[in-house]
């Protein structure tokens, strides 16, 4: 039997990529010989982090954002069509590369073509509701036929309350074949001496990632206490440079970007899913500014401020002072989760069908 399993994220921004580290951390664990597959800077991180396992390039999406929030998903529709080619092609490299590297499973989180019949397929996701406005019902349904073309769907969460991703990841009714990973971080919360006051964590594709990184190098211009910025730019060598009270990196490798966390006494970012479980996991106090026109993280940040955690602001109309806030907030809950992952990764001892 082979032990070979392909992981593959979706490169939108870097936290697929990230929430899969410890997915391959396991797998390895496991006696399992883990590929990677995506492209762009997902690819790359990945790369970064697992620099002796074999790496495949995937087709591109082609996500971009609107520079206008509202015109978010008009953006995305336009895309479509490459999309669309992009999915097709990857679901003929997929049933192409269960022979070429004698794989036992796939794990795509929301590639949405890396189903075969010929091994287990896990799609990973924690939308088993994709908000989309108005047209959520229908943005829910296709993914919903998506989904099930895998064997089973891997949610990123606690399956009770309390949990992060609320009506996201969890739904009254449905035949969907789903399992609980519990709360999913490549970082650990340790005890640490504070460093800095404030750190800025960027990540999402352009232009939204650009937009956002310069105008908080203005906000924080003159702020007089320690900040750390981290970009969330994958670049061949790591760039640090420093702006007054700022300390600016490109990007870090997760053993330094954890060490880095822990420092630091709160945290600015986007309302990203993978970055709120990072966030929880650390016990840290967040301020979030959810990408203009992105349902999902519009949405996480509402409720979490909703729920007195984490306070938010829209992206125009953020200003510094808003960060008094947080001291009034209780912070991201710690939510204590165990998976069996040798049960787990038991789908993948099947036998394929070649």
């Amino acid at each position: 039997m082979s032990n070979t399993i392909l992981v593959a994220p979706l490169n939108w921004g870097l936290g697929h990529a990230t929430r899969c580290i410890p997915i391959i951390q396991e797998l390895q664990k496991n006696g399992f010989n883990p590929i990677i597959a995506s492209d762009g800077v997902a690819l790359a991180l990945l790369k970064k982090e697992f620099p002796d396992l074999v790496a495949l390039e995937l087709p591109s999406y082609n996500i971009e954002y609107a520079k206008k929030g509202g015109n978010f998903k008009w953006k995305l529709i336009n895309n479509s069509p490459k999309t669309i080619k992009s999915i097709i092609s990857e679901n003929k490299l997929i049933n192409k590369w269960v022979k070429e590297y004698d794989l036992c499973g796939v794990i795509s989180d929301n590639r949405l073509g890396l189903f075969t019949k010929k091994v287990p397929a896990v799609f990973i996701t924690h939308q088993l509701k994709v908000l989309s406005g108005q047209t959520t019902w229908f943005t829910s349904f296709i993914h919903s036929i998506i989904i099930k073309k895998y064997k089973e769907c891997w949610v990123p969460d606690a399956e009770s309350t309390p949990n992060l991703s609320g009506k996201l990841g969890h739904l009254e009714n449905s035949s969907l074949n789903i399992k609980y990973l519990g709360v999913l971080s490549r970082l650990n919360y340790k005890k640490v001496k504070k460093k800095y006051d404030v750190m800025v964590l960027l990540s999402g594709p352009e232009p939204q990632r650009t937009m956002l990184e310069e105008k908080l190098l203005v906000e924080f211009n003159d702020y007089p206490k320690k900040v750390v910025f981290i970009k969330g730019k994958v670049e061949a060598d790591q760039k640090k440079e420093k702006i007054g009270n700022i300390t600016v990196y490109n990007y870090m490798q997760s053993a330094e970007l954890e060490k880095t966390i822990n420092e630091s006494e709160m945290v600015l970012s986007r309302s990203g899913y993978t970055t709120v479980m990072d966030l929880a996991k650390l016990k840290k106090k967040a301020f979030f500014i959810p990408t203009p026109g992105q349902f999902e993280q519009e949405y996480l940040a509402i409720q979490l401020s909703k729920d007195g955690l984490v306070p938010t602001a829209l992206q125009d109309n953020f200003s510094i002072n808003d960060l008094e806030s947080v001291s009034l907030f209780g912070g991201l809950p710690e939510i204590k989760t165990t998976v069996n992952w040798g049960e787990l990764f038991g789908l993948f001892k099947s036998e394929r069908k070649l």
